[in-house]
């Protein structure tokens, strides 16, 4: 498996694995999040032009894309019904999606980024069952809740790996 900043001639293969996602999603009761249409084209390039969108390719296919931010989010600034488990620098993790023809990517696409920096968060949406079950899975602890700038509410976990 190879992780590369994504390009934008990626974009209709990403666009493709988003709308797989959103169909994983509706079918397993996730009916409310990543909804119309959402993650835009508009958004995927922009994700790209501030290289922060990566792909997950395995034999030259693209499987899998996440968008990393380096230096932290500022919806995770507060934190309600809970805390983090710390308050050392952490990189972010948002819009992680497969192809879902090979198992066990999201985890690694954790590993990889845990070598970046060991203390990672990322949220999910309440209905998102399979994420929660793939955040606990791989070492994630639920936190508490985050509200993001549009008042959409969150589940926060975070990863501690070792330093």
């Amino acid at each position: 498996m190879k992780i590369r900043h994504t390009q934008i001639e990626d974009i209709p293969g990403i666009e493709e694995i988003y709308s797989h996602a959103r169909t994983m999603m509706a079918a397993t009761g996730n009916l409310h999040q990543w909804v119309d249409g959402y993650p835009q084209p508009s958004l995927i390039e922009d994700d790209i032009k501030k290289q922060i969108s990566y792909v997950c390719e395995i034999d030259s296919r693209i499987e899998a894309v996440f968008v990393l931010l380096r230096e932290g989010d500022s919806d995770y600034n507060r934190i309600f019904d809970g805390q983090w488990r710390n308050d050392d620098p952490y990189v972010a993790i948002h819009r992680v999606a497969s192809a879902g023809n090979v198992a066990g990517l999201t985890g690694a696409i954790f590993d990889w980024c845990e070598k970046i920096c060991p203390n990672i968060r990322i949220d999910t949406h309440r209905d998102n069952r399979i994420m929660q079950r793939v955040l606990t899975k791989n070492g994630f602890t639920y936190c508490g809740l985050i509200y993001l700038k549009s008042g959409a509410e969150r589940l926060a976990y975070q990863r501690v790996g070792k330093k």
